[in-house]
Formats: C-alpha cells, sequence, structure tokens
C-alpha cells in the first residue's frame, strides 16, 4: 500500500509535469496552426501575382512579349550578303518588267499623228537591249541606296511605327488590374520585380515549412510522452484519474490543432509555356492555373456561408459530428472517471463517454480527407497531363502540388490517441454490465 503523503507528492509532481509538457504541446500546436495560415496567405499571394489569367490568357502579356521580339528583330535586322544578292535579283526582275512594259505601251498600234512620231523616235533613239544590259547596274544603286545607314534607320521607324500602332489597337484591359495587383504585393514583400518576388517567396515558404514539421515532431512528441506515462504508471491507480484527465487535454488539443491548421492544399500549375517565333523564345513560367488551401474549420466555413441549404446541412453536419461531438465525448470521459459513482453511473454522463462514439465521425473524416486527396489527385495529374506539348514551335511543362499538409497528420493523430485512450478508460473503470461497450 502506497502512503497517502508520498501518493499526494507524486500526484503533485504528475500534474506540474504535464502540465509543463501540455503548455509544451499547446505551443507547438499554435506554431503549427499559425505557420499554415502564414504559408496560406503567402500561397495565396503567390497564385494571385503568377494568375494564368494575367499570364497566358493575357493579351496584354502576349501583345508585350511579341512586341519585344518584332522590337529587337527590327533594330538587329542588317542584310547579309546572300539577302543582298536575293533582293537585286528582285529588284532586276522588276526593272526589267517595267521596261518590257514600257516598250509595250510604246508600241502598240497608234492611231493618231502624234502617237506615231512618239513610237517613231522612241524605235529610232531607244535601243531596248541597251536598257535591258543597264539594269544590274540600276539595281545594285538600289540596293545600296537602301542598305546605307540612313535609309535602313527610315525603313526601320516606318516598320517601328507600324508595330506600335498596332500594339496600341491590341489590349485587354488587364494590364491596369494586373499592374495594381503586382504593385500591392511586391510592396507588401518589400520587392520591387517578378524575380525578386519569386526568389523570396520560395525562401519562405522553405523556412515556413521546415519550422512548421519541426513543431509537428515536438508536438507529437510531447503527446508520446504523455501516453507513455500510462505503461510507467499502470500500477498506480490513484492516480489513473489524474492522468487521464491531462490525457484528455493533450486530446483537446490535438483536435484543436487538427481542425484549425490546414489540411489539404491543390495546386495545379503550368511551369513553363514556350513558344517559338522569328527564332526567340517567348515564355511564360509558373503560371497558376488552380490554387485552394483548406482546414477542416475553412471547409465548415465555406460550406456555411454558400447561399444552398444543402451546402449549409453538410456544413453543419460536418461541425456537428467532427468537431462538436469529439468535444462533448471528452468532457463526458472526464466527468465520468472524476467523478467515480457520483457521476459515472449518470445516464448523461455514460452516455456521452461510451455510447456518443457511434456518432463520432472524426476517423471518418480521416478517411474521408483521404479518399478526397486520392481522388483530386488523381484527376489533376489525368489533365495537366493532357496539357504537356513539346513540339518545336511550342513546348509546355506541367506541374501538380497537390499534397496533404501538417493538419491532417495531426487530426490522424487524434483519432488514433482518442481510440487509445477509449481502450484505457474501458481498463480503468470498473464494469458492472456488458452495456458498457464502446466504439473506439
Amino acid at each position: 500500500m502506497i502512503p497517502i503523503r508520498k501518493t499526494t507528492l507524486t500526484k503533485i509532481l504528475l500534474i506540474a509535469g504535464l502540465s509543463i509538457l501540455l503548455c509544451g504541446e499547446a505551443y507547438f500546436g499554435y506554431r503549427v496552426s499559425a505557420l499554415s495560415k502564414q504559408q496560406e496567405r503567402i500561397k495565396e499571394d503567390y497564385s494571385v501575382a503568377n494568375s494564368i489569367t494575367f499570364g497566358i490568357f493575357s493579351v496584354d502579356q502576349w501583345r508585350e512579349k511579341i512586341a519585344k521580339i518584332v522590337d529587337g528583330k527590327i533594330g538587329d535586322f542588317d542584310m547579309t550578303a546572300e539577302q543582298k544578292k536575293d533582293l537585286q535579283g528582285k529588284v532586276e526582275k522588276q526593272l526589267n518588267g517595267l521596261i518590257d512594259k514600257a516598250v509595250a505601251e510604246v508600241n502598240k498600234p497608234q492611231k493618231s499623228i502624234g502617237g506615231k512620231l512618239k513610237k517613231l523616235a522612241f524605235n529610232a533613239l531607244i535601243d531596248t537591249d541597251d536598257l535591258h544590259a543597264q539594269v544590274p547596274s540600276f539595281a545594285n544603286t538600289i540596293v545600296n541606296r537602301i542598305n546605307n545607314p540612313a535609309s535602313k534607320k527610315r525603313l526601320k521607324n516606318i516598320v517601328t511605327s507600324k508595330v506600335d500602332q498596332l500594339e496600341k489597337q491590341t489590349y485587354d484591359n488587364t494590364k491596369p488590374a494586373s499592374a495594381n495587383v503586382s504593385s500591392h504585393i511586391y510592396n507588401k514583400y518589400r520587392v520591387s520585380n517578378a524575380r525578386d518576388f519569386e526568389k523570396t517567396i520560395n525562401s519562405q515558404l522553405i523556412t515556413i515549412r521546415k519550422q512548421t514539421y519541426n513543431s509537428v515532431y515536438a508536438m507529437v512528441g510531447c503527446v508520446l510522452f504523455a501516453l507513455s506515462l500510462w505503461l510507467l504508471m499502470k500500477k498506480y491507480v490513484r492516480l489513473h484519474t489524474t492522468l487521464y484527465i491531462l490525457s484528455l487535454l493533450f486530446a483537446f488539443i490535438l483536435l484543436l490543432v487538427g481542425v484549425t491548421a490546414t489540411i489539404i492544399e491543390v495546386d495545379a500549375r503550368i511551369q513553363s509555356l514556350n513558344f517559338t517565333l522569328l527564332g526567340e523564345k517567348l515564355a511564360f513560367n509558373n503560371q497558376v492555373l488552380f490554387f485552394q488551401s483548406k482546414s477542416i474549420m475553412g471547409i465548415i466555413k465555406a460550406l456555411i456561408e454558400q447561399p444552398k441549404p444543402d451546402a449549409v446541412l453538410v456544413g453543419t453536419l460536418i461541425l456537428l459530428f467532427v468537431v462538436i461531438l469529439p468535444v462533448l465525448r471528452m468532457i463526458g470521459k472526464g466527468i465520468q472517471i472524476w467523478g467515480k459513482d457520483k457521476y459515472s453511473e449518470n445516464k448523461v454522463v455514460r452516455y456521452l463517454a461510451l455510447d456518443l462514439g457511434k456518432w463520432d465521425m472524426a476517423d471518418v473524416m480521416v478517411v474521408g480527407i483521404a479518399m478526397t486527396y486520392i481522388g483530386l489527385n488523381g484527376i489533376l495529374k489525368s489533365q495537366l497531363s493532357s496539357l504537356n506539348i513539346k513540339e518545336e514551335v511550342l513546348s509546355t511543362v506541367t506541374q501538380n502540388n497537390t499534397s496533404l499538409q501538417p493538419g491532417y497528420f495531426i487530426f490522424v493523430g487524434y483519432v488514433a490517441y482518442a481510440a487509445i485512450l477509449s481502450i484505457i478508460l474501458k481498463r480503468i473503470t470498473p464494469r458492472k454490465t456488458n452495456a458498457d461497450t464502446v466504439k473506439s
């Protein structure tokens, strides 16, 4: 028999130690929830800044990229020897054609005396073969004049002005919205361009991911340590009530973090699109097709805020069976083991602690989320694979970043931990009838 004084001291030490551990779990749980929300906000900003609406689907973006390539080609234009030779041949052909046309016009049958005199003078003074012989030198002079710096500059200015005119006539009004969004987001992250924004976002997300999983591991470590105390104190019956109530608090924190932290993230994007125009690459990178990130409470809130009654009903049922009933079960278990004979046989308490398990759907939610993830992931992979193109002129590469997030694994941890606590409750609570069977 353990002395009462020793038992009291042990109980105080147990409460103090588990309270510290509980505070640690609460702190790391808060970190997980806060970091997941921060990650969600960052990725939402990224998806807006890199939305396909402001990229591949924007006429303004295509116009600017095409105009840049065309302007570059015009600015760098210079005739090669082969092009000069080809141009001279075409000019000679045109000049010879003009001469033949002029000669044919003059040699037409003339009715008037003036016309006959012009025809006679032309044939007497002009040698057609001599004119054709001078065509190459004329053509060479024309080509050289075209290629002198002053003429090339005038030609480039004419072409550029036409391109600018076409550019002004081609727009879709997304540029003002895109500029405003980019300016706001860039100011938020203290960057000035897309490259710095990409670098900053990637750096922040890597840091957040590392901190989140470190907090998850620490949180789970606190829970496992508290659970291991049941093995060490299996024989200390007088401490079971205290240990069980504190264990329920560990479970409550797991549930709270599990329903508030992000559980699933759907991210589909076109990683790169390369289009070859005039021998130059026209590229779009990291174009977000779709992004959505939700926690269980986020899903419930989104459903309840819908104007459709069926969506509101589903959201309410999820709130009831996945959040409220598990909390009521924990309260019932705590009252039953703490109240001993006074409350343990109370019908309401027994129903909350034992019979309510059949309505607790947290484990069903775990399976539902997993199936949703598998289904979404499969659909996105199938759809995105059809967008992958690899041709000489056009190539695209898609990317599916859909994933389960830490909140899901914590929620799974809660379900497993709650099941273990139900088993422990069976063993430490006296059974009087076989009707006390509970669902874990």
